[in-house]
């Protein structure tokens, strides 16, 4: 069992960064079917789309994790065409949600790693409750739709807020507390 602690002592390292090894492209699919197949129950199976053929797994480690590194977050980010790219599938493990950055971090490694490779628009369909968190990053909502049964805003980012990412392979390191193992 997990808690949470703002303690300094319980602070964790975390890895912002492209998924480039495999068993960070495992840990970002395992990840995505927790939170959208088993927990949110938007999709029955499998989150896999052939958006997954093309798009850059974009990830958050948690360095300190009891049992070594583990994926703890990701976002993919694909271009239709050129100058136009999109965010999908966004996640953060149930138990590392109120880290609280970490969303925002992926967020930002999306958006700059596309304006590194040339974007115009950056694009996602955000669940509502998450509308908030966008608007805090200055993300604009352009419409509302309602996606796989639930409300989703088609969402813009402003990106001169977001400096372009040339590496993301390399990505950063970002502090915050973490979950920490009851008995640890």
């Amino acid at each position: 069992m997990t808690h949470q602690t703002s303690e300094a002592r319980f602070l964790q390292s975390y890895r912002i960064c492209a998924a480039q090894e495999a068993w960070m492209k495992q840990g970002a699919a395992r990840l995505r079917a927790q939170v959208f197949v088993q927990e949110q129950g938007v999709f029955a199976g499998d989150d896999r789309d052939g958006i997954d053929a093309v798009a850059l797994p974009l990830v958050a480690i948690a360095e300190d994790a009891t049992g070594g590194p583990r994926v703890v977050g990701t976002v993919r980010i694909h271009e239709p065409e050129p100058g136009i790219w999109w965010g999908s599938r966004l996640a953060v493990a149930a138990e590392w949600r109120r880290v609280g950055k970490l969303g925002s971090e992926l967020i930002r490694l999306a958006v700059g790693t596309a304006r590194a490779r040339g974007a115009v628009e950056f694009h996602a369909h955000v669940q509502r409750q998450n509308v908030p968190l966008f608007r805090r990053l200055h993300w604009t909502t352009t419409a509302e739709l309602d996606l796989h049964g639930r409300p989703h805003a088609h969402m813009l980012a402003s990106l001169v807020h977001y400096a372009p990412i040339p590496d993301p392979a390399t990505g950063w390191q970002v502090m915050a507390p973490g979950p920490v193992e009851e008995g640890a």
